[in-house]
């Protein structure tokens, strides 16, 4: 019998268990399956999202969870990735995404690339975010766990509430929540907006989001409604060249880089009661996420080898033969224009909507908690995709001006696009937490999926494809309770993610695209799979709460962005087996009497690659002359810090507090650099400093100084192709390796009122 199968056996016993006790509790729902592996989660209230005054989701979890790292690739805050035991939530295409997100029970991720839209979550109503283990019940895509987001409602946050805050460098902003509850019904109201001029050149951002949550409940019945609207116009330059940020850390390589979003959603989320244990809830939503961005580049074009007064597409090595046409005809040369760019520009329009619908019964035994789920889910996208590359001047600055003239290349590695994609995914779910004596408990889970992707191009034929995969993944965790306040689990999981719709499209490498322009070419893809194993114990005495775990994930078929010949262009693959595994220890210690507390984390996370291949990265010092480098078996993942420490040190007293905090993060290597044959990114440590103070009863002062020794570090890395850019701010640059800064030093001072 399979594993899979035994599962299922003990799953059906499961729901069959008869309670020995039938005493009400509370069902939380914030992801299918409600409070599944509750115990095992990292869970972060209200008080630590606002640490710093003003509600920042990332930053929070850095803090809290030992080796989760913020890679700022963009060198923006709202564009940042979250990085956990080798995997990432992401709001940019590329990375390797790994983490489920819902908010409010509802997935987050989107569902044409799995990116998670971190500058669409309402911050400033978040009450709850835990993030779990590994479990396949918690949908497509958790490779390494989930991020379950909880906002709050109008009767845990009644009255008006308003935040306020600046910087030194230029950032402003704030958020008003307005709060009712009388009887059986509740209203909350959460609007915030922020404007930055952001800390490196030519880098300003804003933003706005809105969330209004109306509960109702009756005599066994309820309902929950919801609505989520965001816009954002965000900058994110990328990385820039060492030697150039040597020279100037706040300056950018290339520009614009802007990415304009709008989204909305609605949820509804009926339920009844069963028994006096039990509901049944249905949960729908409806979407539509709209997004544009314009990217300023560089790229291979220049007068023909054998025409000059024509343009083509080549290099200075093999020259330029790829004639390039607009509308059919010939690009001529421009007069005046010494060094050409590109200029791309992508529109997505996604329209999705799904439901869950799913039974929960949580009832007290003579041994402890039981706890049942069973349920389905379906979803279904619409969205169509157009990008375009039209011929750019470089400016002396740098930033690239669009000519007007959109381009296509004889060979198609640049050409218009214009896409619609298809899906739709369906899954039924199960679970079970079953106290089997007054110490051992069993937690079991199962998912059967079926997704389905359509392409059908718009301008051709190329892309049009169709692609379904089926799976079934089971899990299984026992946790022991060892007495003295000990305790112990260990457990196995088995989760995937498909290839999504942007992934299908871009995994040709005679057909490379764009960040900006994904859809070339339409061979197949193999679904990620994940074999994860996680075994811990945590315990708590006289003040002090620690956590000790070592865990496993072995994936097949790993989805990787591969840099492609073509200057600008990569494309998608799946690139064999790696391994991640490592240690997490944690520890907080607190003492009431005298207001001190001390906390720490502390993670190693080992991430490698389990087969040898040749991979195509050009702008890498070590590639050979057809630009392939040599992975070897054993060689490490590029943008994955092997060490990660965090400390805390704070005290408390009548109406005020003061915290003194570390993130040290060990060297990665960069992306790019599979083989490993280049130095890493500097290892560093950067210190943030917290003070708060209770003006009156309602209004507190919160002031944080972050980055206090005002060190240069980078949070990513990756290469970038200089040779035939001049950089005035360093004239004899040739380092290809380019880097993520680091924010300097910056000091933010946040008001708050309740009333």
């Amino acid at each position: 019998m399979s594993d899979t199968a035994r599962i299922a056996v003990l799953l059906a016993a499961a729901l069959a268990v008869p309670a020995l006790a039938d005493e009400g509790a509370t069902i939380i729902v914030t992801a299918p399956g409600g409070d599944i592996d509750g115990d095992e989660a990292r869970t972060i209230g209200e008080t630590a999202l606002a640490a710093a005054g003003k509600p920042d989701l990332g930053r929070a979890l850095e803090r809290q969870v030992p080796g989760l790292t913020l890679s700022e690739a963009t060198g923006n805050a709202w564009q940042a990735a979250i990085g956990w035991r080798g995997f990432s939530a992401s709001p940019l295409q590329g990375a390797e995404q790994g983490l489920a997100v819902y908010l409010d029970g509802v997935r987050f991720n989107q569902p044409f690339g799995d990116t998670v839209l971190f500058d669409a979550i309402p911050e400033a109503a978040l009450a709850t975010v835990r993030l779990n283990e590994a479990n396949p019940v918690l949908g497509r895509n958790a490779l390494a766990g989930s991020l379950a987001l909880e906002t709050a409602d109008g009767t845990s946050r009644p009255g008006l509430r308003v935040q306020v805050d600046g910087d030194s460098v230029g950032s402003a902003g704030g958020s008003v929540s307005l709060g009712t509850a009388h009887g059986d019904d509740d209203l909350l109201v959460v609007a915030e907006a922020r404007r930055d001029r952001g800390w490196r050149r030519a880098s300003p951002s804003r933003l706005a989001r809105v969330l209004a949550k109306g509960r109702h409940a009756g005599d066994g019945w309820g309902i929950e409604l919801s609505g989520l609207a965001a816009a954002t116009n965000l900058t994110g330059n990328g990385v820039a060249p060492v030697e150039l940020l040597a020279a100037d850390w706040k300056a950018v390589f290339t520009r614009p880089d802007r990415t304009r979003t709008r989204f909305a959603r609605l949820v509804a989320a009926p339920w009844i009661a069963v028994g006096t244990t039990g509901r049944i809830e249905l949960r729908v939503h409806g979407q539509v996420l709209s997004r544009r961005s314009a990217n300023g580049d560089l790229a291979d074009f220049g007068p023909c080898d054998d025409d000059a007064g024509h343009l083509c597409l080549g290099s200075d090595d093999d020259g330029f033969t790829d004639p390039l046409s607009a509308g059919g005809v010939p690009v001529a040369a421009v007069a005046g224009v010494d060094d050409y760019a590109a200029f791309n520009r992508g529109r997505e329009r996604t329209r999705a909507g799904g439901a869950t619908l799913q039974w929960l019964d949580v009832r007290e035994t003579g041994h402890g908690t039981r706890r049942l789920a069973l349920g389905a889910s379906w979803e279904r996208a619409r969205t169509r995709f157009g990008a375009t590359s039209e011929l750019g001047e470089l400016d002396e600055d740098r930033a690239v001006t669009g000519l007007g003239l959109v381009l296509s290349s004889a060979d198609g590695t640049v050409a218009p696009v214009d896409v619609r994609s298809a899906l739709t995914d369906l899954a039924l779910f199960a679970s079970a937490e079953l106290p089997l004596t007054s110490r051992l408990g069993v937690d079991l889970g199962l998912r059967w999926a079926r997704n389905r992707v359509v392409l059908t191009d718009r301008i051709g034929t190329a892309l049009n494809g169709a692609h379904r995969f089926s799976r079934i993944n089971p899990s299984i965790e026992l946790d022991y309770a060892l007495g003295d306040g000990l305790r112990f689990s260990a457990g196995v999981a088995r989760t995937s993610r498909n290839p999504t719709p942007a992934e299908l499209s871009c995994a040709d490498p005679d057909a490379p695209c764009t960040l900006a322009n994904f859809f070339v070419a339409d061979p197949p893809l193999k679904p990620v799979t994940a074999r994860n194993w996680h075994a811990g114990v945590a315990g708590e005495a006289g003040g002090l709460n620690w956590r000790a775990g070592l865990w496993r994930a072995d994936t097949r078929n790993d989805i990787r962005m591969i840099a492609s010949q073509v200057r600008g262009r990569g494309y998608f693959a799946n690139l064999g087996a790696t391994r991640r595994e490592g240690l997490e220890l944690s520890a907080r210690w607190q003492r009431p009497d005298s207001g001190w507390h001390l906390a720490g984390s502390y993670a190693l996370t080992m991430a490698r690659f389990r087969k040898a291949f040749a991979l195509s990265s050009p702008a890498n010092p070590a590639a050979d002359e057809d630009g392939l480098i040599a992975v070897r078996r054993g060689d490490a993942l590029p943008g994955v810090p092997r060490h990660a420490l965090d400390a805390e040190l704070g005290r408390s007293g009548a109406g005020w507090d003061l915290a003194l905090r570390m993130r040290a993060r060990a060297g990665q290597y960069l992306v790019g650099d599979e083989g490993n044959d280049n130095r890493k990114t500097p290892t560093y440590a950067v210190f943030d400093l917290t003070g708060r103070a209770a003006l009156t009863p309602a209004i507190s002062l919160v002031a944080e100084l972050r980055n206090l020794l005002d060190r240069r570090y980078a949070t990513a890395g990756a290469f970038a192709e200089i040779n035939d850019i001049e950089l005035a701010e360093a004239p004899e640059a040739s380092d290809p390796r380019a880097y993520a800064p680091g924010a300097p030093r910056r000091l933010t001072v946040s008001l708050l009122a309740t009333f």
